[in-house]
């Protein structure tokens, strides 16, 4: 197949606030492990760009903990379904699939032999389960809790304990196997929210709400002692993490520091300052071989820095929620991608969209123009990379599209075409006669075409600062759903809602070219290869053609680019490299030979 999937750029954890979020570490040390909607997403410690997501959960995937073994991973969701895939093949296959409990799954651990798993969170008969890995086989009870069970973790050492900590103020030990409740924890004044034995079992630690941390004899379960004397943190503890050798352990809490304890003296060694902002509380940790990562409500991943506490080696950053649309831009030799999605964005400093951005196209004076659901056109400059007040245009309507040619810019709004130059509008066309979906400009900015849901293309002619209606229509098959000119403006290209894509040849009159047909679901964005003689088309099918302008029969294909998410936007950075972004909230990069 003439394709190679060359990059994911992966999205971030899914936050949410007052909520820890686990993260999952690789008995290797290699990889770490997230999830965020119905995704788990794989990270190279070392090189979080590369990445790979795991989408066969149908519901809201909640944590994903790697088996000691290494070669399996146990995904939990928010239904109480269990999935265990294998992590050494591309294809993740599934091993076995288990629903221990009927409600969201908080919190998964395996025994060191990989054999057993326990899997606790909310449930209306029970809150946990512990089975066999490989039958679904009770090996004991998870009881002694009135409420959910945030935490579980197992000593990997023989003889074994099992501890939970809960929503109740309490913790449970148990013995086994079979586990058997032996005795409640009740240290705590609020919800425990994490629970980890050391890695030579020797001790178990607790972090709640409260903002404490106590630490109890791994074997027996007695208290030994406590950090931080009356208090650990000043607001509540969402996760902890031991280091290699048990003697340190680092914990993440809402005061918006992350701690790094010596357990033995009680005392922090290091308090690592995150921010000020609200999105800087630290709703998760890991510490993996001589790697430090906390993860901030924003979903920003820190690598942290012993010597240097207030400033993270790296933070990794990105989209927490579905990518609606993304343009490449050249700049500098190098190519860079910029994505849209609601609210504020990592890349620019400012206030951004307060909606989600529909659609963006970087124009000629090295301005990001995105249009908003918020009823905004926005101008942002590429080379300063922050949103500036002042290139804002407010529009009568919410816009839909943008296109940019010519030193002209086309806004399709709901009911109006709005024509802009400069940053400013300077003419509007209202009463239409059909609903307006798409416009795109002419690279001669000359013509502008629109796209409606009444089947046609209508074509305007710009004179001077006016759009003129010269009557002309094109036919196409059903309602427009995307459209865009070849780069050298020899042809139009045009998606529609019964799935054919139609391309008209300009200098002939806008004669057809040529018909595309393949999707089996609407398709719903379109790109150009810079090369003016291949677009590619991606649908709700989870489908993207790479279509050949002169022949209709030759096609390349990407299945599933996107696993159970629609491809929600394209773009080319070359014309053998085109990247892809859906609702699943990553952007991937393809490589593709002719």
């Amino acid at each position: 197949m003439p394709l190679v999937l060359k990059q994911v750029f992966a999205s971030l954890p899914q936050m949410e606030r007052g909520v820890a979020k686990v993260i999952g570490g690789d008995p290797k040390g290699n990889n770490f492990l997230y999830t965020n909607g119905k995704c788990v997403i794989i990270r190279n410690i070392e090189n979080p760009a590369i990445a790979d997501i795991y989408t066969e959960h149908a519901h809201q995937v909640t944590v994903a903990k790697y088996a000691p073994s290494g070669f399996y991973i146990a995904s939990g969701d928010a239904s109480g379904k269990i999935r265990i895939w294998d992590t050494t093949q591309k294809e993740h296959m599934l091993k076995y699939e288990y629903t221990p409990i009927s409600g969201k799954v908080k919190d998964i651990a395996w025994t060191e032999d990989s054999k057993r798993i326990a899997v606790v969170g909310d449930g209306r008969e029970k809150f946990g389960a512990v089975f066999l890995w490989d039958s679904g086989s009770s090996v004991g009870e998870i009881s002694g809790h009135a409420k959910l069970i945030n935490s579980v973790d197992i000593r990997q050492k023989r003889p074994y304990r099992l501890a939970t900590a809960s929503d109740d103020t309490c913790s449970s030990f148990f013995e086994g196997p079979p586990f058997k409740f032996k005795f409640t924890l009740r240290d705590h004044s609020q919800f425990v929210n994490c629970i980890r034995f050391s890695p030579d079992g020797s001790r178990l630690v607790t972090a709640g709400a409260d903002g404490q941390i106590f630490i109890y004899d791994g074997t027996t379960g007695e208290r030994v002692g406590s950090l931080g004397g009356e208090k650990a943190h000043k607001g509540g503890i969402y996760a902890v993490s031991w280091g290699p050798d048990g003697s340190q352990l680092i914990s993440a809490s809402g005061d918006k520091t992350v701690k790094l304890w010596d357990v033995g003296a009680g005392t922090a060694v290091t308090t690592f300052n995150m921010g000020s902002d609200v999105t800087d509380q630290q709703l998760g940790c890991l510490w993996q071989k001589d790697h430090l990562l906390s993860i901030s409500l924003s979903g920003y991943i820190n690598y942290l820095d012993k010597n240097n506490p207030d400033r993270p080696i790296r933070t990794v950053k990105g989209h927490t929620k579905s990518i609606q649309c993304l343009t490449v831009h050249k700049g500098n030799g190098r190519s860079y991608i910029y994505s849209g999605k609601t609210g504020e964005n990592d890349c620019f400093s400012g206030k951004g969209h307060s909606n989600q951005v529909s659609k963006m196209q970087a124009d000629e004076a090295n301005d990001l123009v995105t249009c908003s659901m918020d009823d905004t056109l926005r101008y942002t400059s590429l080379s300063k990379k922050e949103y500036s007040a002042s290139d804002v245009v407010k529009m009568d309507s919410q816009p839909k599209s943008v296109s940019v040619s010519g030193g002209f810019t086309l806004a399709v709004c709901i009911g109006q075409l709005v024509l802009l130059k400069d940053k400013k509008k300077v003419f509007t066309l209202d009463n239409l006669g059909y609903e307006a979906e798409v416009g795109a400009i002419h690279p001669g900015g000359t013509t502008a075409a629109v796209g409606g849901n009444d089947a046609k293309v209508h074509l305007y002619s710009i004179q001077g600062s006016t759009l003129k209606d010269e009557g002309k229509t094109l036919e196409a098959k059903g309602a427009i759903t995307d459209m865009a000119y070849s780069n050298d403006g020899a042809y139009l290209a045009v998606i529609d809602d019964k799935k054919v894509a139609t391309a008209y040849s300009v200098a002939d009159g806008y004669s057809v070219k040529n018909e595309f047909y393949g999707h089996h679901a609407k398709p719903v964005s379109l790109a150009w290869s810079p090369d003016n003689e291949h677009f590619a088309t991606g649908g709700m099918d989870m489908m993207v053609y790479i279509w050949t302008i002169g022949d209709a029969d030759k096609r390349i294909k990407l299945p599933d680019a996107h696993r159970l998410h629609h491809v929600s936007s394209l773009a080319w950075i070359d014309a053998h490299t085109l990247v892809t972004t859906s609702h699943d909230a990553s952007v991937k990069q393809w490589t593709i030979t002719y």
